[in-house]
């Protein structure tokens, strides 16, 4: 990308998004400034930004990671990322089949995922790393961690220095500005505790913000959410990028468009009948691909309305 940083023009990151203005951290100097923007501007944490004046132009993303929110709606989660680092822990639980869904998201938009383990220091961490281990040690890099005493923080430092912009996701609670607080201890995030009766987490990040690592990298916090809801994945995305089922695509469904159901000659469903897939991942899987029907259904019948009407 060219540099285009003049007297006029001077480029930069946005690194918060803050409603109705952003902060741009330029280039040039490193200094940061709030610019003005209209509230549905499309600016996200993340976009390169040319500024002159007041007037502020995205340049092209490289990259960009979407969600869909409990309402249905799209939305952008961060731009010109490499990599998604999805935050679980034992307590609260993420709700089943979100780690899976960001997985594929992160897959389709050509993202590395890893999975972090935080909170490994709890008594019931042990337990729940064994079923997170079992289930995706062989797709993604996994990481045993804990912002409490700072287990495994290096080894993760190590890797988001190769110069790595990643986002944390992960449902309320988890443990991303904690993490944050131990990794870039400068910046002092505000927590909270969970609340005991329900160990449900309670939001503390309300902005997503962007933060540079001492030792090279930079991560996005952004706000916690109940769900991971896939958008812009087709059926056939899912089949492809379903963490677990990698081993089982070497060898070729008997066809190219399968969607690991009923299809004669599935590779998939033949190592679920011989218990070299587990029943439970392949009901997950099972459960996300009728949500995707469902959803490519709704669009399609949506559309319809909308040409009649017009």
């Amino acid at each position: 990308m060219n540099d285009i940083t003049t007297q006029d023009h001077q480029q930069g990151i946005i690194t918060a998004h803050l409603g109705v203005a952003v902060k741009v951290r330029f280039d040039a100097d490193g200094r940061s400034e709030i610019i003005r923007v209209k509230r549905n501007s499309g600016h996200v944490v993340g976009d390169t930004v040319t500024v002159k004046g007041e007037i502020l132009t995205r340049l092209k993303r490289r990259s960009e990671l979407n969600r869909m929110d409990a309402r249905g709606v799209k939305r952008m989660v961060g731009a010109n990322l490499d990599t998604i680092c999805i935050v679980a822990a034992c307590e609260p639980v993420p709700p089943s089949g979100f780690i899976d869904r960001a997985i594929v998201a992160a897959r389709t938009a050509r993202l590395q995922p890893v999975l972090l383990v935080n909170k490994c220091d709890l008594p019931a961490s042990e337990r729940y790393e064994e079923k997170i281990y079992a289930a995706y040690t062989d797709s993604v890099p996994l990481y045993t961690i804990s912002a409490e005493t700072g287990i495994g923080l290096d080894q993760f430092k190590d890797y988001l220095s190769q110069d790595l912009r990643g986002i944390f996701v992960g449902p309320t609670g988890v443990g991303k500005s904690s993490l944050l607080n131990a990794l870039c201890p400068s910046i002092n995030l505000q927590t909270r505790p969970l609340n005991e009766s329900k160990k449900r987490g309670r939001h503390t990040t309300t902005v997503s913000t962007l933060h540079s690592l001492k030792d090279g990298g930079e991560l996005i916090d952004s706000p916690g959410f109940i769900d991971f809801g896939l958008v812009d994945i087709s059926v056939y995305d899912l089949a492809f990028h379903f963490p677990g089922f990698e081993k089982a695509l070497e060898e070729n469904c008997g066809f190219r468009d399968c969607l690991h159901r009923s299809e004669p000659g599935c590779v998939v469903t033949e190592l679920v009948a011989q218990q070299k897939i587990r029943q439970d991942r392949y009901a997950i899987y099972a459960g996300i691909l009728h949500e995707l029907e469902e959803l490519r259904t709704e669009l399609r019948y949506r559309e319809k309305n909308k040409r009649r009407k017009k």
